[in-house]
């Protein structure tokens, strides 16, 4: 038994997450080639994904308050799908629907990879999986190994190996020997729920209600600007400010067009900040959140403010304790009713997510060995309860990376009230480019 196939606790935190709202966080990556693809080397791509961190699914803790651990799932899932023919025009509705393909954690599919010829000789490939399973940055690197030819093993038990009464005592073990920790971090709680108990009690109050009540799933709209990678440094330099710093900037101002302010005006942006220790670093999930404080209507003219915003929320993020990660260590006794409320406490309302996932490796574009003409990123998710997104006010995620000479940025949004199809989506982002002067190719 190896000494990390227990789940980290942030990853705990998200397969919970999943369990008590139903609602699944994906990935997922794109690539069109105005051409066809070379579908062998696909298959090798296939074949070679499914290793390392994302080969390998998770097995539940018999106790209901027991750490999950990891198994193996070495090799893909299941066989590479092909679809037939499809015209040009259908490439949108393929992306979702691709996107809305089950994937599960535990029972398997935890990602699938599929390929679409379309009729006017271009070929789009996706890849979709779970984020229970790997974040951006580990997705990133498994995808440049699979193409290298590269495979890693990192020794986790076959599922189904152990008894449930083998499981059911390694895990009472693992509790007995979590609970120091587990009491520091209960005195840790108290005080910070003390500390912000008037945001636990009015969390949500500034969110715009729904004007009805409507039942059913909902798809968000997804749809990918593509930028010059040139341009989108140039506009930055000329605004004062990072190519970093453009993101979180574009974000808000996109934030600002779909209702997502503060009673101050400002918008609320989550960043990703990669916490990852290399190779070796097991986590599903190895990131930290910064949170920065941007004012939209300076964004346009000075993009200054909005670096200060962005460098104080990483300094915060490197220097200060983090009290929502020092809370982790609780999360296996956290009833699913209270998993539900969490993000209400931990992220404010309103916010609009951002993941820069920089410079990609050049292999990650090379899915057939070759590269594509275009990669999507897509911080997709399934099962969304319609009544769930609206009360929340919304939603607005961005993902971004600097590939093939281009800066390609993927935006899920749903707005309360509006028409949400990704003709709206499109339209906002397009708008909202304008402002800044940038022109995008949208997918």
């Amino acid at each position: 038994m190896t000494s990390t196939d227990r789940l980290a606790y942030i990853d705990q935190a998200t397969f919970l997450s999943w369990q008590a709202t139903g609602r699944a966080q994906l990935a997922q990556y794109v690539w069109v080639y105005e051409r066809a693809v070379n579908l062998a080397g696909v298959e090798r791509f296939h074949r070679g994904f499914g290793h390392g961190l994302a080969g390998r699914l998770i097995e539940p803790s018999v106790l209901p308050f027991g750490r999950h651990r990891w198994v193996s799932a070495a090799g893909p899932p299941r066989a590479l799908d092909v679809a037939d023919p499809r015209p040009r025009a259908d490439l949108g509705d393929w992306i979702d629907e691709r996107s809305q393909l089950p994937v599960d954690p535990v029972a398997g599919p935890g990602w699938h990879l599929g390929v679409l010829p379309m009729t006017d000789g271009a070929t789009a490939v996706s890849l979709v999986m779970s984020h229970c399973l790997l974040d951006g940055g580990a997705s990133l690197r498994t995808m440049a190994r699979a193409v290298r030819g590269e495979r890693c093993d990192f020794g986790y038990d076959a599922p189904g190996s152990r008894t449930r009464w083998q499981r059911g005592r390694s895990d009472a073990r693992q509790t007995v020997a979590d609970l120091p920790e587990f009491a520091r971090t209960v005195a840790r709680a108290a005080r910070f729920a003390y500390r912000r108990r008037g945001e636990i009690s009015s969390s949500g109050a500034t969110r715009p209600a729904s004007t009805q009540t409507r039942g059913g799933t909902v798809v968000l709209p997804a749809v990918s600007a593509i930028v010059d990678a040139a341009d989108w440094e140039a506009r930055a330099a000329d605004l004062g400010g990072t190519t970093y710093a453009l993101l979180p900037g574009f974000g808000a101002l996109l934030g600002r067009r779909l209702g997502r302010v503060r009673d101050d005006g400002a918008v609320t942006a989550l960043i990703a900040v990669s916490d990852r220790a290399g190779d070796d670093d097991q986590r599903g999930n190895a990131m930290k959140i910064a949170t920065a404080i941007i004012e939209p209507a300076s964004v346009t003219t000075d993009l200054g403010p909005t670096r200060a915003a962005v460098r104080k929320a990483f300094a915060e993020v490197r220097d200060v304790p983090d009290e929502t990660h020092a809370l982790l260590p609780i999360t296996p006794f956290v009833p699913r009713r209270a998993v539900r409320r969490t993000a209400d406490v931990l992220f404010g309302d309103l916010p609009v997510s951002c993941s820069n996932l920089g410079e990609v490796p050049p292999e990650m574009a090379r899915p057939d060995g070759t590269e594509a003409d275009h990669v999507l990123f897509r911080p997709v998710d399934q099962n969304v309860s319609r009544d769930a997104v609206e009360r929340a006010g919304g939603q607005l995620v961005l993902a971004a990376g600097r590939v093939l000479g281009t800066v390609s940025i993927g935006v899920v949004g749903y707005q309360v009230g509006a028409a949400n199809t990704r003709e709206w989506l499109a339209d906002r982002v397009c708008r909202t480019l304008g402002e800044l002067s940038l022109e995008a190719t949208i997918i």
